[in-house]
């Protein structure tokens, strides 16, 4: 294989001598009949048509070349002779590459093999790649060159633009399913003076003009809220929500939230209205409702039954079911049972913080199949609407799929006084941290609702077999490389 200073170095000469031609080597417009995929869908032969795309193939023949021209919809052959566009055209052809960016206009046509290809009468030459692409056959295999320099692995794994193309699909579906459900899409400030709406670290920036610190914003919740204080009854919003936090698999510090609240409703229709939606999501997306997820060599290592109906239980049956006496246990027992589970529990002082790590490590890691946990303890859902049988607890489900949490729902808690009692707990008595505008429009009367958060990553994740965030993510956050 050539040094790629010598590859370049060749690229770099053809540009010139494309020059010297008086050839543009980074055109301009080049109106089309579609993309590749329409052009090849639109077939018929001897008619004339105009495709744009890559160079990813191409076969020398002598005075004839076979090429592929492609993009992410698919690929198109090309047949180009130097009698049919000229010798002077056939030069300027000659100083193209794999990876360079071509119009063509020419005549549908069928091969002797039966391969409908495209007989170019003309070319346009659109960009000039002055690097060469990765090698066709094994793509890029480097996990930190796929997500540094995504756009090479868009080109050479035909894997990950699906992916990204499902994601596209799986979005825009979850706009049209809740449009047609007459939920309105709405959007809120990603600046907040409060960070509020979870428990989680907030990135901090300042705005100059008034002089303040502001927070991009840990989730939209508490202003969707104020949306229904003001009369809106179904509202959602499919955003960017952003937190301090570590990265892992399964964790982006920037990523995509939907919240979904419904007036007059409860934690209960949420479930229904989310099940309902993943199945629609999995059957118009995947077409099945057998989600099979692989390893690097292909192999299924499980398969997510999303079949209706899903699996439904209490948080504390859940805990009992792996420890039968939790709930009977002193603290410093349940501290004891937990080294003796091989839990580890340093960072937990509390005992719902325990119940929680059991639940977490012991429930939901090993949960593949759709569960909706419900009536979780209040301590861990601040925002929920207190059980009216057991005020230990609150009107809430967890969705676990894939041994992760893909959404919470709640029966939201519109009381003013315990949502302010719930956020000074939860704040640590630093009240500098309420949110009093909300707190405020609480007092005028929040209507009974329910509301719901999925994250989009991690559902896409869940759909597609991929096993780490940073696969649904076009451009994930990585350490700024030292130079």
């Amino acid at each position: 294989m050539e040094p790629i200073s010598d590859l370049l170095a060749v690229r770099r000469q053809k540009l010139d001598a494309l020059r010297a031609k008086g050839v543009r080597p980074f055109g301009g417009r080049f109106p089309t009949d579609g993309s590749i995929s329409d052009v090849r869908n639109a077939f018929a032969e001897g008619k004339t048509v105009r495709a744009a795309g890559r160079i990813t193939a191409h076969r020398d023949m002598g005075k004839s070349r076979f090429l592929d021209l492609s993009d992410i919809t698919g690929r198109m052959q090309l047949f180009l002779h130097a009698k049919e566009i000229g010798e002077d055209a056939f030069a300027t052809f000659q100083q193209l590459d794999i990876g360079d960016w071509m119009g063509v206009e020419g005549e549908y046509f069928t091969t002797k093999t039966g391969e409908p290809s495209i007989r170019v009468k003309t070319l346009t030459v659109l960009s000039k790649a002055l690097r060469p692409l990765p090698d066709k056959w094994h793509g890029v295999q480097d996990a930190e060159i796929k997500y540094r320099q995504r756009y090479l692995d868009l080109i050479s794994n035909p894997e990950s633009r699906e992916v990204f193309l499902q994601r596209i699909a799986i979005v825009r579906e979850i706009r049209r399913f809740l449009d047609e459900r007459g939920f309105l899409e709405v959007e809120t400030p990603m600046m907040q003076a409060v960070a509020g709406g979870a428990a989680a670290a907030p990135f901090k920036t300042h705005h100059n003009a008034l002089s303040m610190d502001l927070f991009l914003r840990i989730a939209p919740e508490l202003y969707l809220k104020r949306l229904l204080v003001g009369g809106f009854p179904k509202v959602f919003e499919l955003n960017r929500n952003f937190r301090n936090e570590g990265i892992s698999r399964r964790h982006n510090p920037e990523f995509t939230m939907l919240e979904v609240y419904w007036a007059f409703s409860d934690f209960e229709s949420m479930s229904e209205l989310v099940e309902e939606m993943i199945c629609h999501l999995a059957q118009s997306v995947r077409g099945t409702l057998q989600i099979e997820h692989k390893d690097a060599e292909g192999n299924v290592t499980k398969t997510i039954d999303l079949s209706r109906p899903w699996k439904r239980a209490r948080y504390s049956d859940l805990i009992k079911g792996v420890v039968p006496e939790w709930y009977e246990l002193s603290s410093e027992a349940k501290r004891a049972k937990c080294v003796e589970l091989g839990l580890d529990i340093q960072h937990c002082t509390e005992d719902f913080e325990l119940t929680q790590h059991v639940f977490e490590k012991l429930v939901e890691e090993k949960s593949i199949n759709p569960l909706f946990v419900t009536h979780c303890p209040k301590e861990l859902v601040p925002l929920a609407n207190q059980n009216a049988e057991d005020d230990s607890v609150v009107d809430v489900y967890e969705l676990v799929i894939n041994g992760q949490e893909i959404s919470p729902g709640y029966s939201e808690l519109n009381d003013p006084d315990i949502q302010r009692q719930r956020l000074e707990h939860q704040s640590g008595g630093e009240t500098q941290k309420l949110d009093e505008d909300f707190l405020g429009a609480l007092e005028y009367g929040m209507p009974p609702a329910g509301g719901v958060g999925i994250g989009i990553d991690r559902l896409v994740m869940m759909l597609t077999g991929a096993e780490s965030i940073r696969d649904v993510i076009l451009f994930p956050h990585m350490r700024v490389r030292e130079s």
